[in-house]
C-alpha cells in the first residue's frame, strides 16, 4: 500500500482541513487506514485549502453578465436576473435562487436533496442544479424541471462559465456532503455573494460557520446530522431570513464575501510544518 507507506515513512503528513484531519481517525472516513493514521498522529495535520482569489473574483469575472463587488451589488442582481432568463426561470427578483454546482452522486448529499425536493420547493425558492453524475439523480433533477416548470432549471452537464454565473446569480448555495474533505465550492459561493447552506462535515465545517441571530454572527447555514429534515429545517431558515429580513440577509451575504480563503493564509500554515521539518525558520 503506497499510502500507508508514504504516511510512515514521511516526516509529516497532511490532509486538507482540520476537521478531516480528526475524521480520518475513524473507521468511516479512513477507508482501512485508521490504525496507520493513529501511528502517525504525532506528524499529522490539517491544512485549508485555498482559493485562486483572482480567477475567482466577482468584480472581474468576464463569465458574468455585469460584474461587482461588496460595496457595489447591483451587478448581482442584473447577473440572477439574466440566469433567470437563459435558463427558463419566472422573472421574480425577490424570490430566492437556490444553487447546487456539484458532481451528482451520492457521497454530494443528493440523495437528501432528492428526498428533500418537495420541502425545498415549498419554501418559495428557484433551484439551479448544475452537474453531472449518476443516471438516478439526473434523472430525479430532470423529472424536478418538468414539475415545477419555470421554478426549477437541471443543467445536466459540465461548464465552467455556466458554474461562474450561477455563483453570481444565486442567493442561496446547497451543498449537503456525507463526506467533504475541503471543498472549494462553498469556497467559490461566498466570494460571489452565496449564501452557503452546507452540512458540518470536513472542510465544510471549518469554513461555514452558523448564522446566530442573536448577535449576527456567522457567514452561512449549517446542519450536523445526515438528515433530509435537517436540511430542510436549514433551507427554511435561510429563505426565511431571505425574504422577511433581507438587511439581515445582506449583513450574512456581506459577512460571507468578506471571508479570506487565499493561499495567502494557506501558505503560511504550510511554511509553518516545513519549518518544524527542516528546524529552518519560516
Amino acid at each position: 500500500n503506497l499510502m500507508k507507506g508514504a504516511m510512515l515513512t514521511a516526516n509529516a503528513v497532511t490532509t486538507v482541513s482540520p476537521t478531516y484531519a480528526a475524521q480520518l481517525h475513524d473507521p468511516a472516513y479512513a477507508c482501512g487506514l485508521e490504525q496507520v493514521v493513529q501511528l502517525i498522529d504525532y506528524k499529522f495535520s490539517g491544512v485549508l485549502n485555498g482559493l485562486d482569489m483572482e480567477s475567482f473574483d466577482p468584480a472581474h469575472d468576464a463569465s458574468l453578465p455585469q460584474t461587482y463587488d461588496p460595496d457595489h451589488m447591483e451587478g448581482k442582481a442584473v447577473c440572477k436576473r439574466e440566469l433567470q432568463r437563459q435558463l427558463g426561470l419566472a422573472q421574480e427578483p425577490d424570490t430566492p435562487l437556490t444553487a447546487i454546482v456539484s458532481r451528482l452522486v451520492g457521497h454530494k448529499g443528493m440523495d437528501l436533496v432528492c428526498q428533500g425536493l418537495g420541502g425545498i420547493m415549498a419554501t418559495g425558492c428557484q433551484l439551479v442544479v448544475l452537474g453531472q453524475g449518476e443516471p438516478q439523480f439526473e434523472d430525479t433533477f430532470r423529472w424536478a424541471q418538468s414539475r415545477w416548470p419555470g421554478r426549477v432549471s437541471a443543467q445536466i452537464t459540465y461548464s465552467d462559465n455556466l458554474s461562474r454565473r450561477v455563483y453570481g446569480a444565486a442567493d442561496l448555495f446547497l451543498m449537503p456532503s456525507r463526506s467533504e474533505p475541503c471543498g472549494l465550492s462553498q469556497l467559490i459561493a461566498m466570494r460571489y455573494g452565496a449564501v452557503p447552506i452546507v452540512r458540518e462535515t470536513g472542510g465544510l465545517k471549518d469554513t461555514v460557520h452558523a448564522y446566530e441571530a442573536w448577535n449576527g454572527q456567522g457567514n452561512g447555514f449549517t446542519f450536523a446530522n445526515y438528515s433530509s429534515a435537517d436540511m430542510l429545517h436549514v433551507i427554511r431558515e435561510a429563505v426565511y431570513l431571505y425574504k422577511d429580513y433581507p438587511d439581515a440577509f445582506a449583513r450574512l451575504r456581506d459577512r460571507a464575501m468578506a471571508q479570506d480563503f487565499s493561499w495567502n493564509r494557506s501558505a503560511g500554515d504550510y511554511l509553518r510544518i516545513y519549518g518544524a521539518v527542516t528546524g529552518l525558520s519560516w
